[in-house]
């Protein structure tokens, strides 16, 4: 059966307008990959970037060449794997004993943990907080504080609720305690959804700038979006390493933001496949 002339026009608009979204989506990150590869005189001409100008590898080995980029590469992967292995033990170990519903005041515990989405001390308070635990110029002050979310805990609970109770019943006639059930059955089984958490939680850590910028003071502590800001604001990088006679700041600055997502952008291929099923399963089960 042929389609209608009118079906036929909506494809062809909907295609047309997902191609254009698309082209918008993609080109600034296009844009920085070509500005990168430009050389000095092409990249101080600006305008439009659809392919590099002046072909090189300058800016890329400006930026390799400094110290600064290696120490923050080495902070934000520490805070990011730190982090983000941390977040999913304490996450998944709360939302393991709150998805039972034989928990003495369980109501009272998921209260608790809701109110924290609807309520919060502000950036003053948790500053505060931060301080008077001594975690002020430390990588910690960009881990602990945002190391437990409300929205994740009530997403593992959900999937947790959907492991048939009578796997564990099963491990425990054989002997099996609370804590090994835990690491053994309900962790490798909850792993499409850890993965889902693992990556949201990876990339917030990753693009953490405003925690650093607040706690962080001492450069070698310095976080790569802290670094690309100091860069854009000509603080760092472009005057201090001097290397700058064959590229511009711009070629400097768009290599810098390329060099930063690679390892995120690597990571996604490997998650995906856990990415759809973690939030489907771990969302509308009640």
């Amino acid at each position: 059966m042929k389609k209608p002339i009118a079906s036929k026009i909506f494809d062809a608009g909907n295609g047309i307008f997902l191609i254009f979204l698309s082209f918008i989506t993609l080109y600034p990150l296009w844009h920085e990959i070509s500005l990168s590869l430009s050389s000095k005189a092409e990249a101080l001409q600006g305008g439009f970037f659809f392919f590099p100008r002046g072909f090189t590898f300058q800016a890329y080995a400006n930026v390799l060449s400094s110290d600064y980029i290696w120490v923050a590469y080495g902070n934000t992967i520490f805070v990011t794997v730190v982090g983000t292995l941390l977040s999913l033990l304490v996450t998944s170990s709360m939302a393991y004993p709150l998805a039972k519903r034989t928990l003495p005041w369980k109501n009272v515990w998921m209260t608790l943990i809701v109110f924290t989405m609807i309520f919060s001390g502000g950036m003053i308070p948790v500053y505060l907080v931060v301080k008077e635990l001594s975690l002020l110029n430390t990588l910690w002050a960009l881990i602990l504080p945002n190391l437990v979310s409300a929205f994740n805990i009530i997403i593992v609970i959900n999937f947790i609720r959907g492991i048939p109770e009578e796997i564990e019943e099963s491990a425990m006639m054989d002997g099996a305690n609370p804590i090994r059930i835990y690491f053994s059955i309900i962790i490798p089984l909850c792993k499409p959804v850890l993965a889902t958490l693992a990556l949201w939680i990876a990339v917030g850590l990753w693009n953490n700038f405003f925690a650093a910028l607040i706690y962080l003071n001492d450069k070698a502590l310095t976080t790569l979006p802290l670094l690309i800001r100091q860069i854009i604001a000509g603080q760092q990088l472009a005057e201090e390493t001097g290397q700058l006679a064959d590229s511009s700041t711009e070629s400097v600055i768009a290599a810098t933001i390329l060099l930063s997502i690679i390892p995120i952008l690597a990571v996604y291929p490997y998650l995906q496949k856990y990415f759809v099923k973690g939030v489907m399963l771990g969302s509308v089960k009640s």
